[in-house]
């Protein structure tokens, strides 16, 4: 299933803090693990620089790992901040997914039955 990339960009820094929360990664490794979860359709230029804004932002930092397939690879680890922000955004999605759930909720059209 194809998603609508202007939501998925609404979730996608909620998607990163999630998954970093669980254990770092690297760009490319988060990406395939979001494909995995049923994100197909994400695409690599879209990631690297939402992980860019999310460590300006002191919500994520990065470091260097050897890699055992060539160059070092840079790793992202979520801070204290980015887990603090992590729970505000989880927070509002749960809203976000009540209200719609509430607004899209079978509902009389007009000039239908009362």
């Amino acid at each position: 299933m194809t998603h609508d990339p202007q939501m998925l960009k609404g979730v996608l820094g909620l998607l990163l803090l999630s998954a970093l929360a669980a254990d770092d990664d690297y760009g490319y490794g988060l990406v395939v693990r979001l494909r995995g979860a049923g994100f197909d359709d994400l695409a690599e230029g879209t990631v690297y620089p939402r992980l860019t804004r999310l460590e300006q932002a002191g919500f994520l930092e990065s470091y260097l790992r050897p890699s055992h397939s060539g160059p070092a690879r840079k790793y992202y680890r979520i801070t204290a901040a980015g887990r603090d922000d992590l729970d505000g955004r989880r927070s509002a999605w749960e809203h976000l997914q009540r209200a719609v759930r509430t607004a899209t909720a079978t509902t009389t059209a007009p000039g239908g039955p009362s």
